[in-house]
């Protein structure tokens, strides 16, 4: 027993003399790494897939490493995405259709790490991943040209059509994730260091509701003068749009609510690069 009491005093001293904290601030850019089907692109002559992942884009970290001793620490962060343009669909029908929608992250993280310090200068860490925040939001554009019978109803002529803009916010279950990352440190003096990391995340998630945040339809006439402003708006949705949708993972059969659809995970992977500062608090001996 007294040498058990020994040894772990042993541990606490030789932690406590090295103990130090430290705090890191980065940003980098991630590519997509999960490369799943995010929408297509349809032209007159062929529909092609379109594959990525939210988690694309740039980011901004910061970050607090507390080191027991020379080679372990224990790491919580917390960083912002701000997703790159994911196409949803892209549609290019001379005549009939034009649509441009397009989805990006905009994403509030935490992690919780451990760290290892290979040498003075390389390092990795792994942990959890969470998302606490944000949004997947999804900018679309359609223009549609005017049958016959429908530009003959407002008093139009052929070449006429409709134009509608509208965003909407997604938002997602609470997901768990996987993170990693190898690194190179450079002290530029006792309290502070660059360095440069390369990082995955792996984290998929999966939809729990949508809202529709802006609306709007206009019709032009063939001249491409406005002939009717706003005929649809948030107030006012023209049918097969609801301000809010719930995603669920069962429907019945005999469902009757549009506004209900089934749920899907959508990829937020990436791989990508981080440059950084770190401060070094006092306290912290290699003595």
């Amino acid at each position: 027993m007294k040498q058990l009491i020994t040894a772990v005093a042993a541990i606490l001293v030789s932690t406590a003399s090295f103990a130090q904290f430290q705090i890191s601030a980065s940003s980098g850019y991630a590519m997509s790494s999960a490369g799943m089907l995010t929408g297509t692109t349809t032209t007159t002559t062929s529909t092609e897939n379109n594959y990525g992942s939210y988690g694309e884009g740039s980011n901004f970290q910061l970050r607090g490493t507390y080191f027991f001793n020379e080679k372990f620490g224990a790491e919580i962060g917390v960083g912002y995405l701000h997703g790159a343009d994911q196409t949803i669909n892209k549609t290019s029908i001379p005549g009939v259709a034009e649509v441009n929608a397009v989805a990006r992250a905009r994403a509030f993280g935490a992690s919780a790490s451990m760290v290892y310090n290979f040498t003075n200068n390389f390092y990795g860490r792994i942990g959890a991943l969470i998302k606490v925040g944000g949004k997947t939001e999804a900018v679309v554009y359609n223009k549609a040209f005017l049958s016959e019978p429908q530009y003959n109803a407002l008093g139009l002529t052929s070449g006429s059509y409709s134009e509608t803009n509208y965003v909407e916010d997604f938002h997602g279950q609470f997901p768990l994730g996987f993170v990693a990352a190898l690194g190179y440190s450079y002290d530029l003096n006792e309290h502070f260091a660059l360095f440069v990391e390369a990082e995955y995340y792996g984290i998929s998630l999966k939809r729990k509701d949508s809202e529709i945040a802006e609306f709007n339809t206009d019709i032009y006439a063939a001249d491409e003068t406005v002939a009717y402003a706003s005929v649809n708006s948030l107030d006012n949705l023209p049918a097969g749009f609801y301000e809010k949708t719930t995603y669920v993972d069962e429907l019945p059969h005999n469902n009757t609510d549009p506004s209900k659809k089934l749920s899907q995970k959508v990829p937020y992977s990436s791989f990508g690069l981080n440059f950084g500062v770190t401060y070094k608090f006092s306290g912290s001996s290699k003595k």
